[in-house]
């Protein structure tokens, strides 16, 4: 290196230097830590129009969003499907999964969901699969590199415990994985944390919702009012390795009809986590 370019690199460095000294602390330490971004599922819009929760999402400060059919329906034709990925992508906002779908031992039904989310460029769909479909995902993981991420919904579920997705993906193509619904989890008695642990390395999506209690029966409650402790889930999420493309997606499901102020202050609670 010459001795020219050997000062203008060190004066590039020493720039840069400079700028991280008056960077935000948090900016630093979101830069260091955490790979991800904070989305949200828009079922927890689900009374609105797909261009009025977009708009909510945006002014929220989510980053993504989460489809679900009833707002981004999986018989979209190619028009609608171009429509909508333009309006995510007009709002600086990209989609991080779809779901939950449903898939079966049909492998021509499975097919048009992987074509679907293809065409709308979507990496991951959350998934209740039946047990006899592993067979058709396992080769259709394979041709569209699209991952399946099986959703959890509680007690009386089929995959209710952590153990139970593990059990069900174990033998199975490694872009078979988790979206863990960390509220349904702790209805079902399980804490978020220690269910991340076990999820680790096939955790391609999650959830954050919270529950007053943890059992069957019970209430939804604003983020950190239950037994959800978001800094906990984001370090574990962290050191976990939960991939930088996977789905992180608030899900609020109470008060349909006016849940702004309900998701604003869950935002908040999320984003004072993620900054600290």
């Amino acid at each position: 290196m010459t001795s020219i370019l050997r000062r203008d690199a060190v004066k590039m460095l020493s720039m840069g230097a400079v700028a991280a000294a008056f960077m935000p602390r948090s900016s630093l330490a979101n830069l260091a830590k955490y790979r991800f971004k904070l989305g949200i599922q828009l079922y927890s819009l689900r009374e609105f129009k797909v261009e009025q929760a977009l708009q909510h999402a945006k002014d929220f400060g989510f980053e993504s969003v989460e489809f679900y059919s009833g707002m981004f329906p999986l018989d979209s034709n190619q028009e609608r499907i171009d429509q909508v990925v333009g309006m995510v992508k007009k709002l600086g906002l990209t989609i991080s999964a779809h779901g939950v779908n449903g898939f079966s031992r049909n492998d021509a039904a499975n097919r048009k969901v992987f074509e679907f989310a293809k065409k709308a460029g979507i990496k991951t769909m959350s998934a209740d699969p039946d047990p006899d479909s592993f067979e058709s995902l396992d080769s259709l993981v394979k041709e569209f590199d699209i991952r399946i991420a099986i959703h959890n919904h509680g007690p009386t579920h089929r995959y209710n415990k952590a153990l139970d997705v593990l059990k069900a993906i174990e033998k199975h193509d490694v872009r078979i994985g988790a979206c863990a619904d960390l509220g349904h989890y702790i209805r079902s008695g399980e804490n978020p944390v220690d269910v991340i642990r076990l999820l680790k390395g096939r955790l391609y999506g999650v959830h954050l919702k919270d529950f007053a209690e943890m059992k069957d029966q019970t209430k939804g409650v604003i983020l950190g009012k239950g037994h959800l402790d978001c800094l906990a889930v984001f370090e574990a999420l962290d050191k976990t390795g939960f991939p930088a493309d996977g789905a992180l997606s608030l899900e609020y499901e109470e008060n349909p009809k006016d849940p702004i102020a309900d998701i604003r202050e869950c935002y908040s609670v999320a984003k004072t986590a993620y900054d600290a």
